[in-house]
């Protein structure tokens, strides 16, 4: 196991900031985990397997893995109709943060790439009292998902910059390996996933707590400030 014990403090400066949903932004794990355990059952997959696979991956491209011998957009439309009707326990994440991370940063700064499709994404944000930007990036906006780096180049050209001016916050290692493939800073919570899978991250992070953000003036982008893990003193 990883040690938690924070290391010093970085100042990370970018442009711009994506977040992943799921994990991040909002706590959806139940709903996942009942929607692909209901998946599995109809369709004779290990549930507790289909859960592990799912997680931090397009359903289009879980379910091609899982049952290659089926239409993958069928059933990715039936996956969807689950997590849409499952809404219990969808909140914004039950530690203090995120609401005041995103309430310091400005509207044109930042956006959402998530695997789960723009339909899903807007229930599972507006359910979690999270503001839903005008433009995200979702499942059926890529044609590669997550690890792949198309999600956050997409990301980065949606708010106009640079994958390397941009900062990814992620909590799973599909996402954190994504991320770093893009050119991007990823900074990766420990919140779905053991610290020791998220070793694509440049640093890891107990949650969003300590996040600080500097606006620095005019066009000139943000700063951030935060603690990470002690084990990135060994490990970046």
């Amino acid at each position: 196991m990883a040690s938690s014990i924070p290391s010093s403090p970085v100042r990370i400066p970018c442009k711009g900031i994506l977040f992943d949903m799921d994990g991040v932004l909002v706590s959806s794990l139940g709903s996942v985990e009942r929607s692909w355990t209901r998946w599995a059952q109809m369709h004779g997959v290990d549930p507790a397997y289909a859960r592990s696979v799912a997680h931090g991956c397009r359903s289009i491209e879980t379910v091609a893995r899982l049952r290659p011998d089926l239409d993958p957009d069928a059933e990715n439309r039936i996956v969807e109709e689950m997590e849409i009707a499952d809404t219990e326990g969808i909140v914004a994440l039950p530690v203090p943060g995120v609401l005041k991370l995103l309430a310091a940063l400005p509207e044109k700064r930042w956006t959402v790439v998530t695997s789960a499709t723009e339909r899903l994404a807007r229930v599972r944000l507006k359910a979690g009292g999270i503001p839903v930007p005008e433009r995200l990036v979702a499942a059926e906006l890529v044609t590669h998902g997550k690890p792949h780096p198309q999600p956050f180049q997409a990301g980065a050209a949606l708010l106009g910059f640079a994958p390397k001016e941009c900062v990814v916050f992620e909590d799973a290692a599909s996402g954190a390996k994504a991320g770093r493939a893009a050119g991007c800073t990823v900074v990766a919570t420990a919140f779905s996933q053991p610290v020791e899978s998220l070793d694509a991250a440049n640093y890891v992070i107990e949650d969003l707590t300590g996040v600080e953000v500097e606006s620095l003036p005019g066009d000139e982008g943000l700063v951030l400030r935060l603690t990470p893990l002690a084990r990135q003193l060994l490990t970046r």
